[in-house]
């Protein structure tokens, strides 16, 4: 059955970042919900099936919210929101200031210097809950979930409230299929490369003024999981990235090294493995059978419907996981 709605915005100030370029966020939303969308001046009128039509609704009432409320509006927290607010269980609590908690919940997001980040499936709803709440928490699945990303903000807005004094971002120095030989330079110039996803997670938290500024007092570190061994790491937030690529002597040392007012994350995924040779037994996987039931520890686990990239990147990931289950 056919239907119509029309929606009228009171903010005519919202109404091109709403539309976006070209209208590029109207076609999107008509791509995705099978719906056509007319704008004209500060109303939109949306015809299609019954179902569809209140989706499309939805998602351009959160837009505009969103948008209110001071919140980025990019094409990826477009996708979010058409994939959150497409299901019930989710639909009732995703508001534009972010996402509101239940009962004995604080509001899920988290504030950062440049942003504040609301999450993008179902799945980030539980994991932020988890970086707010628990000491070590394990984030397992596919690349593209936010992992990473949302314990790095997580880990920024705790430095910057003073809840921990330092800042320790850490992975094994392990290349990924590949033999890259002697690199030059000093031991930092060495292992940079490897490091580099979590500079560009601080840098897109924090202003590059402060994020270089805290590196060079050492309130922030980057360091392969080798600079780890014989430290006690106290009033700290720890993250521990690619940690499939970790040992289990190397992860039992990393976990170890918790102190007093710390909180860990360690982010990986068990699919992706790249330790030379392929004998050694991967330390994620290992930690996860030996820890999954000790109390105070949060295991969260993304799939690749929680992929918050490009939807391409969740149909690779099905794709990639389907060969290797056949």
């Amino acid at each position: 059955m056919r239907s119509r709605t029309e929606l009228e915005f009171a903010d005519a100030g919202t109404l091109a970042a709403l539309f976006g370029q070209f209208d590029a966020n109207l076609v999107l939303i008509e791509d995705r919900l099978n719906v056509h969308i007319s704008a004209r001046g500060n109303r939109v009128q949306i015809e299609g099936s019954e179902d569809a039509v209140s989706h499309a609704r939805d998602v351009l009432q959160q837009m505009n919210e969103r948008l209110r409320n001071g919140f980025d509006l990019d094409r990826g927290s477009l996708e979010a929101l058409i994939t959150m607010t497409g299901q019930p269980m989710l639909k009732d609590i995703v508001r534009g200031d972010g996402v509101r908690g239940d009962a004995g919940h604080p509001p899920i997001m988290i504030r950062t210097r440049k942003k504040t980040i609301a999450p993008r499936s179902a799945m980030q709803i539980d994991y932020m809950r988890a970086l707010a709440s628990n000491e070590i928490i394990f984030a397992l699945g596919p690349a593209g979930t936010g992992k990473t990303y949302l314990a790095v903000a997580q880990a920024v807005a705790q430095l910057i409230t003073g809840s921990v004094q330092r800042l320790i971002l850490s992975r094994p120095a392990v290349e990924a299929g590949e033999r890259l030989g002697f690199l030059p330079g000093d031991m930092k110039e060495k292992v940079d490369p490897y490091l580099r996803p979590l500079y560009d997670a601080l840098y897109d938290c924090m202003p590059p003024e402060q994020v270089d500024r805290r590196l060079a007092s050492g309130e922030i570190e980057i360091a392969p999981i080798a600079f780890m061994r014989g430290r006690t790491l106290s009033d700290a937030f720890v993250i521990l990235d690619e940690a499939q690529n970790t040992t289990p002597a190397q992860m039992k040392m990393f976990l170890t090294r918790f102190g007093q007012n710390s909180r860990m994350v360690v982010c990986g995924d068990p699919r992706q493995v790249d330790i030379p040779g392929g004998d050694e037994r991967s330390g994620l996987a290992d930690a996860v059978n030996r820890l999954e039931d000790v109390g105070g520890i949060a295991m969260i686990r993304f799939t690749s419907a929680d992929v918050v990239r490009h939807p391409l990147v969740g149909r690779i990931v099905d794709a990639y996981e389907g060969t290797q289950q056949g």
